[in-house]
């Protein structure tokens, strides 16, 4: 049965740009800026983006567009009779993990615009914001409604496929996407005290360049937003045609991801210190302070709308890439329907995301990493350490078990120039960065 494709490259960049541009672009940027010294860390963060974010992307898409199968039959088919397709193993389990919490999150932001589209949230509710989310999450049945909600939307889309599902949606939510977020950063940068907020985004504390846990922080979100080691855009460049080309695709997938970073913390830094928020609030900032600044500003109600609408569009856009990551390695290995397979990897991480969900309620005790609650052990564990090593993996295999020539042609970079800087990043400079990056961060521990 022939394969699946996208019927256009400006589909595929769109696709692979909504993978790139979701929670992790509004939600964990804000958050581990904020809690990183936010100029400091963006920084560091568009150094990675630059300097190893997209030669890597083009690492992940090179390995995609030559294996033309899913994250583990493309290192099968490229390097058959060795244990390489443990990296594609890796991805799937990664990819499935990420999208277990990500689900999560992204049925709190769909409850969090159905509460504003219907006016409740646009007054602080009794007892806070606060109050509210931590009475709301802590319950058992209502935050998996909303979960089970989102995940059946993201289930019904892949299962279409490429062209007819994932490519479509995206055609729509990508320009919507971009419209929204200009719009919001446009009124945040009219509120009175915006100028701190920039301040904190654009002026850097130089005295943090010396703390190597920025470092880790900012390396984990650059892949984490590039959607980087877990097989996404591997196999979203598997349905390439031939003439696609990889390279300009590239540079502007990842310079746009950048962007709308950017923007968002635009949108959301300006707001934060113009109604006295704290920058340092955590994952909580989205679904606290935010919403308390909403409900303090004029046309708040309309804002809240607005940005948690684009919370719901970016997440969605994300997901759909990290739920074709499990399907296409199900629908080939098991020889399922897309449509079963859909279903079926679905419900799996619908039932992991129980776990997550729950561990606000009921399992609020367990912690497995340094205290942390089962949603950010999944988040620290995945965004320090799953994504970093398959990003290695990758640039190994393309940087030492390819040969040059092969590395090169597969990247179809043209310029020689060009072609051996990108291969002396991924050969040589990525595994040492990273590996230094780490042990460093656990010695500094």
């Amino acid at each position: 049965m022939k394969r699946d494709e996208w019927k256009s490259r400006l589909g595929f960049m769109l696709a692979a740009m909504g993978s790139a541009v979701g929670l992790g672009n509004i939600w964990r940027f804000s958050y581990v800026a904020g809690e990183n010294g936010g100029a400091t860390f963006l920084l560091i963060y568009i150094f990675f983006i630059l300097a190893f974010g997209i030669p890597l992307l083009l690492t992940e898409f090179s390995i995609g567009k030559a294996g033309k199968k899913d994250a583990v039959g493309s290192f099968m088919r490229l390097a058959p009779g060795t244990k390489w397709h443990w990296t594609g193993v890796m991805g799937v389990i990664g990819g499935t993990l990420i999208l277990s919490f990500y689900s999560v999150v992204c049925g709190w932001s769909l409850y969090y615009l159905f509460h504003y589209l219907i006016g409740d949230f646009w007054t602080e509710p009794t007892g806070g914001f606060g109050q509210s989310f931590e009475n709301w999450t802590s319950t058992t049945w209502e935050p998996l409604f909303w979960q089970f909600l989102f995940m059946i939307a993201v289930v019904l889309v892949v299962i279409r496929g490429i062209k007819r599902g994932i490519e479509r949606a995206n055609l729509i939510a990508m320009p919507a996407l971009a419209i929204l977020m200009v719009v919001l950063a446009v009124y945040s940068l009219t509120l009175d005290g915006a100028s701190e907020g920039l301040a904190f985004l654009f002026t850097p504390d130089w005295s943090q360049f010396g703390n190597p846990q920025v470092y880790l922080a900012a390396m984990g979100q650059a892949f984490f937003s590039l959607s980087i080691g877990i097989g996404g855009m591997l196999t979203y460049a598997s349905y390439l045609k031939s003439n696609d080309r990889l390279p300009t695709a590239t540079v502007g997938i990842g310079i746009m991801d950048t962007v709308f970073a950017v923007i968002a913390g635009i949108v959301i830094f300006p707001a934060v210190f113009s109604f006295g928020g704290d920058v340092t609030d955590g994952p909580p900032l989205v679904f606290i302070t935010l919403p308390s600044i909403f409900a303090s500003m004029p046309a708040g109600g309309l804002v809240g709308i607005g940005f948690f609408a684009l919370l719901v569009m970016a997440a969605y856009s994300s997901a759909l890439s990290m739920l074709e990551v499990p399907v296409a390695y199900v629908h080939r290995t098991l020889g399922l329907s897309r449509k079963a397979a859909a279903i079926v990897c679905g419900t799996v991480i619908f039932a992991i995301g129980v776990t997550v969900s729950l561990g606000y309620g009921i399992w609020s005790h367990v912690t497995i990493v340094e205290n942390k609650n089962i949603l950010d052990s999944i988040d620290y564990i995945t965004g320090n350490y799953i994504l970093p090593l398959g990003t290695m993996l990758m640039a190994i295999f393309v940087g030492w078990y390819w040969t040059k020539d092969q590395a090169i042609k597969r990247s179809e970079i043209n310029t020689p120039i060009l072609q051996s800087s990108w291969y002396f990043i991924i050969r040589y400079i990525v595994p040492v960065a990273i590996l230094v990056i780490a042990i460093t961060s656990i010695v500094d521990k």
